[in-house]
């Protein structure tokens, strides 16, 4: 049995596939994926503040006092990270990501800036107030094994679908061909703070104003439509199957540098250079169309309100654990086959000094 009896009743979360449910905060989902011996996994773990929500919601699918055997991110953006701190100190279990995603994931790099100036909508205009300082979880990061297998979920493998990061990483059990895509694409309008509260369901490409490299993500597009996904969940949106799902996937490929990527913005024209250290370089900053003082208006206000307060509560000081020095991390180990994201002859200094 893949969880206990009240699975049904339970008021945090919808269901995706067997063994599979999602949980959404505020405006991103995150997943519980359990195994047929009882134990399960947290994929991604929502925007701060949401531990409580997340504890409640496991409690509820495995009974009380349960624990994941490990928590897995798709990728670093605080929308889904936002819980995994104080989860792994308090559950006391390991947290798997790309090697690409560790720089900020230790506290070595902050992310290339959001770009406001594309997409439209309320949560596009808002991306100057997002969180893009690093958090550091050095005492809980493991990098997810280089054969595609995935620890707690002998079912599952991963997926390298770099572009909206480069780390970026997705989840597909092939048996009933489910597939956990993070934001490799997603199934409302990123950009809509309407399309938010609504949940309309369509396939849509990676979120705009956090996407830095626009031809890797439609590489990664393209990968995930040739696993024709029975299911897919997303970071945005609720699950969509079936032929529509199929359909849209393959006319997102098809027509992605007409639907998906903005005519003009900072990343559509020249990629942010990142390595396994983090930021080398970004393409200069556009002028934004929409003066900042549209952008706090209205709803805009109100959503930028809540991200402070998250990024208020984000920047508290914590106390890590402290762990024996002998505790063989896996990113303090040399890495081996894993390839390069910049040429040998471009000098690899690293720099947050952008605006």
């Amino acid at each position: 049995m893949e969880a206990n009896e009240n699975q049904n009743r339970s008021k945090h979360t919808f269901p995706v596939a067997p063994g599979v449910w999602g949980m959404k905060t505020v405006f991103v989902n995150l997943y519980f994926v359990s195994e047929p011996d009882g134990t399960w996994t947290l994929i991604d773990t929502g925007v701060y503040g949401s531990a409580g929500k997340i504890k409640a919601a496991a409690e509820e699918l495995f009974g009380p006092g349960t624990k994941p055997r490990s928590i897995l991110l798709t990728h670093g953006h605080f929308d889904h990270i936002g819980a995994v701190k104080e989860l792994a100190n308090e559950w006391d279990v390991p947290v798997y990501a790309h090697p690409l995603e560790l720089p900020y994931l230790t506290g070595r790099s902050s992310y290339p800036p959001p770009d406001a100036s594309v997409g439209g909508g309320g949560m596009a205009y808002m991306a100057f107030l997002y969180p893009k300082k690093p958090i550091n979880i050095t005492n809980h990061v493991e990098l997810l094994p280089q054969d595609g297998t995935v620890p707690g979920l002998p079912r599952w493998h991963w997926l390298h679908t770099p572009g909206h990061t480069a780390g970026h990483v997705s989840f597909f059990r092939e048996s009933d061909r489910v597939l956990l895509a993070g934001d490799a694409f997603i199934t409302r309008h990123g950009e809509s703070m309407v399309a938010v509260m609504t949940q309309k369901k369509h396939v849509y490409g990676p979120p705009k104003y956090y996407t830095t490299d626009w031809a890797e993500a439609h590489h990664s597009v393209e990968k995930l439509a040739n696993l024709s996904p029975a299911v897919a969940a997303t970071g945005h949106g609720m699950p969509m199957r079936g032929q529509t799902l199929q359909w849209q996937l393959d006319d997102l490929v098809h027509d992605f540098w007409t639907v998906a990527v903005p005519e003009h913005g900072r990343y559509v024209h020249e990629p942010a250079i990142t390595d396994e250290l983090g930021v080398v370089s970004v393409p200069p900053a556009p002028s934004n169309p929409v003066p900042k003082v549209l952008m706090a208006a209205g709803v805009v206000a109100l959503a930028g309100a809540a991200i402070v307060a998250m990024r208020h509560k984000n920047g508290k000081a914590k106390t890590d654990k402290t762990y024996p020095s002998g505790r063989p991390f896996s990113h303090n180990r040399p890495l081996t086959d894993v390839p390069p994201t910049i040429a040998d002859d471009v000098a690899q200094e690293h720099t947050n000094n952008y605006p």
